[in-house]
């Protein structure tokens, strides 16, 4: 058994059991990887997939239990390599962070900046996506740490880390009605045409709070974007909800910034990465440069928790930041 084979069945999987594209992915030729998964098969004195001519059909039910031991091993030997080079090069290697437009735009700058301060031979890579999109290449492997608002889609195999709360605001022009009122509340919101992030998860802070007070939003527009929110609020489209951070006093002036946190609940973001990632010692700075109370020690205690239930009941209590 050699590791290249079961890296053979893992990608095969990973490629919908299409031999010639996980060929093409791993640069090695079809033969060749059909000849090592029936190698396999031969030394293990079973069928690990199901066969319609030469094609690949399906998995076996012994090659389910097969192919996730193989991931696992592949995991292991590659933390393996991690080992060593934390040993032998300690400060290089690569970060990969994937977040949501709004947390690469307000939050993670400055510690982007310190970071590569400290770390100038780190390759870093940034992706932007949704919630679900980030934590979904967090899973894969394709991303080291996600840092979101929504966990809706974290699976098990993941663990979140909270790093602060934060509040929405609603902003209008200097001339609109709402621009007079000291405290706003849903009903009068519900009057407005509303332009804010993505209103379509029923289960949104956003769409609780609307809910709960039984009104109906009038969202007219909607994206992750916040500086988009501020470009249509000011083109007269409707009346902004955003995130208190993505408004600025001295950018933003052509606003009035109303506070909306005794209507909208607070957010929290969160660090999320997959149980299986092997934490380098850069990357532990990293989580604590963005969080501070997640020290290496702290994050260490979280990991062992046996689920992102326990993580959050280890935080009952802990007063985190509002930003």
């Amino acid at each position: 058994m050699k590791l290249q084979q079961l890296r053979y069945i893992v990608e095969v999987v990973n490629n919908d059991l299409n031999v010639s594209l996980t060929s093409e992915k791993l640069y090695t030729s079809q033969p060749g990887i059909s000849k090592q998964i029936k190698l396999l098969e031969d030394e293990l004195g079973v069928q690990i997939f199901t066969r319609v001519g030469k094609h690949l059909s399906e998995v076996t039910d012994v090659g389910e239990q097969i192919i996730s031991l193989a991931k696992e091993i592949l995991n292991k030997s590659n933390d393996i390599k991690i080992v060593a080079k934390e040993y032998s090069q300690p400060n290089q290697g690569t970060l990969t962070i994937t977040t949501t437009y709004t947390q690469a735009r307000y939050t993670l700058p400055v510690v982007i900046q310190q970071f590569m301060k400290q770390y100038p031979n780190i390759t870093l890579h940034m992706e932007q996506g949704s919630s679900p999109q980030c934590l979904l290449q967090a899973q894969t492997g394709q991303a080291d740490f996600a840092i979101v608002t929504d966990l809706s889609q974290l699976t098990e195999d993941m663990i979140a880390l909270p790093c602060y709360h934060w509040n929405q605001a609603v902003i209008v022009m200097k001339d609109h009605p709402l621009a007079k009122s000291s405290l706003i509340s849903i009903a009068e919101l519900s009057k407005y045409p509303l332009v804010s992030y993505d209103f379509s998860n029923d289960g949104s802070d956003l769409n609780q709070a609307f809910n709960k007070a039984n009104q109906s939003p009038n969202i007219v527009f909607s994206t992750t974007d916040a500086d988009l929110i501020k470009t249509y609020v000011k083109l007269g489209v409707g009346v902004g909800i955003v995130a208190k951070m993505a408004v600025s006093q001295n950018v933003d002036n052509d606003f009035v910034v109303l506070s909306a946190g005794h209507i909208f609940p607070y957010s929290t973001t969160y660090i999320a990465f997959s149980r299986s990632l092997f934490l380098r010692s850069y990357m532990y700075d990293f989580i604590q440069q963005f969080s501070p109370h997640l020290n290496k020690s702290t994050v260490d205690r979280l990991i062992l928790c046996e689920n992102n239930v326990d993580v959050q009941t280890m935080f009952n209590g802990v007063k985190l930041p509002i930003r």
